[in-house]
């Protein structure tokens, strides 16, 4: 009889790692991927909307636009990047001569999975005289297809540092994209795409929360759905919420983007009341969750540094193109 292969969990199930029954197996766990980071010159970088043990590991963790930034500036000789495929994409764009691995291949995105590569490139020759600004939540393929990448952090100002005789399509997402021309007074072709996180806050429980908290702040990431958004305190990228929350002297907070970011949130401002906004469909944590972030485990991380996989590769036809257009968002962003 054949014997059925092992999955890699379950290998690591074997030697004893990945029990979460006691306090001490998590700590045990937490310490091997200390000790193996250590060991193989490996650097964590996590985003804010993973699991807070993971961003407690993390030698850095940021939102897209510092992710990028810190990618690119690394000397470790492996980047772990904990956050979606298209994260690790970047990271190997910018870094093609370092190992690339995520803790789970199949921990996609939803908004870059709304601009398939061919019918963009169908989109985008319909407007020969424009140029294309890509949000980074896309697909390398996108990437090459643009002509400057841009994150939440920085979009307003990439658009306005261009003549405003320039024709701009902007991709994949339709909210940030009108979030940027309002900001801007540009008139911007937009791709339909979404996050499916963003746009499910639920109108009707905010309200109701809103009601119940009548002096909580409502903060929100551009992502969000237009009507949402007007009813906004403050509108910024995921980094720029955090700084709000720190920095304003309100004592509670209702936060419209992806629940993971609460956790930095309280360690900064433990004193402050910090609310998730709420979600349309029912879930265990009553918030806006990402289903691809928490693929991101302890034990898969554990894998990753073990097996050293499963690893990112992009085509170096792909990478060349792709890395000129993040190249040039992060000269201009220099000074974010």
């Amino acid at each position: 009889m054949a014997t059925i292969p092992l999955t890699l969990e379950e290998e690591i199930r074997q030697i004893g790692y990945i029990s979460r029954s006691t306090p001490k197996d998590k700590q045990v766990l937490m310490d091997e991927i200390r000790r193996m980071k250590k060991e193989k010159n490996a650097v964590i970088l996590a985003h804010y909307y993973v699991d807070g043990d993971i961003q407690d590991l993390a030698d850095y963790i940021g939102d897209s636009l510092g992710l990028s930034q810190q990618a690119a500036a690394t000397d470790a000789e492996m980047i772990v990047f904990c956050g979606v495929h298209f994260m690790g994409e970047t990271a190997k764009i910018l870094s093609p001569d370092k190992k690339v691995v995520i803790p789970d291949m199949n921990a996609g995105c939803s908004l870059a999975d709304s601009a398939p590569a061919d019918e963009f490139a169908a989109f985008k020759a319909k407007y020969p005289d424009h140029i294309v600004i890509s949000y980074i939540n896309c697909s390398a393929e996108i990437k090459a297809l643009s002509d400057i990448i841009c994150t939440s952090s920085n979009a307003v100002k990439i658009v306005e540092s261009l003549p405003k005789d320039q024709k701009i399509i902007f991709a994949p997402d339709a909210n940030l994209g009108r979030f940027v021309a309002k900001k801007t007074g540009r008139d911007l072709v937009l791709w339909d795409g979404a996050c499916i996180v963003h746009i499910d806050i639920s109108q009707e429980k905010l309200t109701a929360l809103r009601q119940k908290y009548p002096t909580a702040k409502f903060i929100a990431h551009p992502e969000c759905q237009e009507h949402i958004l007007s009813q906004a305190d403050y509108v910024g990228s995921t980094t720029a919420l955090l700084k709000y929350v720190v920095e304003q002297p309100d004592e509670v907070f209702i936060v419209g983007t992806e629940a993971g970011i609460l956790h930095k949130m309280k360690q900064a401002v433990p004193n402050k009341k910090i609310i998730p906004a709420p979600a349309s469909e029912n879930n265990t944590c009553a918030c806006s969750e990402c289903p691809y972030m928490k693929m991101n485990t302890l034990e898969k991380l554990y894998n990753t540094l073990y097996y050293e996989k499963p690893e990112i590769i992009v085509p170096e036809d792909i990478r060349v193109k792709a890395e000129a257009s993040v190249l040039r968002m992060l000269e201009m962003s220099k000074g974010l």
